[in-house]
């Protein structure tokens, strides 16, 4: 059976694949909320789309509790994305433990506080489905990039423990590993490189065929990586 959703709560929207999946979303009928701590940089986006804009520091608890709470006055979402990452670069000795500590508060712990938050919601009705934005850092560790790996292998077994007790309960939890650059406005491809970096749309359509699947045939996790990586 593939279920339909009717709305969309994306935290960490900003330009890019975030914009990319709310217009799809938009496109496809959905309503559509729009969380981050700068809403200003999403009027554009809002108006747009029709969303409604909400401000939301993703790593504050009380801020994730205050932002579902508000969201159960317009229509608790059904489908939720979780975008927001962190990251502290440079030699392990030298990093600064309160900063590495920040850095994995919001690319992981505040993606246990925003699933908490959807799943007490959309488990009473049996149907949603939660989406997390993850990177090849969250496969393998790179050099000088502690904290990003340990951010985003940290979500990478939220999202699969999620997905082993919430799929039979009717809720499709779906982990992305992002394993490339994006395409954007401050970065492009080489002209004589077409095509080596990831398409945010193109991204974006992906998270919509998850969101199509059978549920006799759930996945869980899809790897995204430009057609030209040889490793």
């Amino acid at each position: 059976m593939k279920p339909s959703y009717s709305r969309a709560l994306i935290i960490g929207a900003g330009a890019g694949l975030s914009a990319s999946l709310a217009r799809l979303f938009a496109a496809n009928g959905m309503g559509l909320a729009l969380a981050a701590r700068n809403t200003g940089k999403l009027a554009a986006l809002a108006e747009e789309t029709g969303a409604s804009l909400h401000t939301c520091d993703a790593a504050d608890q009380g801020q994730v509790a205050a932002l579902f709470a508000a969201l159960d006055g317009e229509g608790a979402p059904d489908v939720v994305v979780y975008n927001p990452s962190a990251r502290v670069r440079g030699p392990l000795i030298e990093l600064d433990p309160q900063a590495v500590a920040r850095a994995v508060q919001v690319t992981a712990i505040g993606a246990f506080f925003v699933a908490q938050e959807a799943a007490k919601r959309m488990q009473p009705a049996g149907h949603g489905a939660i989406l997390f934005t993850g990177a090849s850092a969250g496969v393998k560790g790179y050099a000088q990039s502690a904290s990003f790996a340990m951010g985003k292998f940290a979500l990478r077994g939220l999202a699969q423990s999620m997905a082993r007790e919430l799929h039979p309960k009717g809720i499709h939890v779906g982990h992305f590993v992002i394993d490339g650059g994006i395409r954007g406005a401050a970065h492009s491809e080489a002209p004589e490189s077409p095509d080596s970096m990831l398409d945010p749309d193109a991204i974006a359509r992906s998270y919509w065929h998850f969101l199509e699947q059978d549920r006799s045939a759930w996945a869980w996790e899809i790897e995204l990586r430009p057609w030209v990586e040889r490793f």
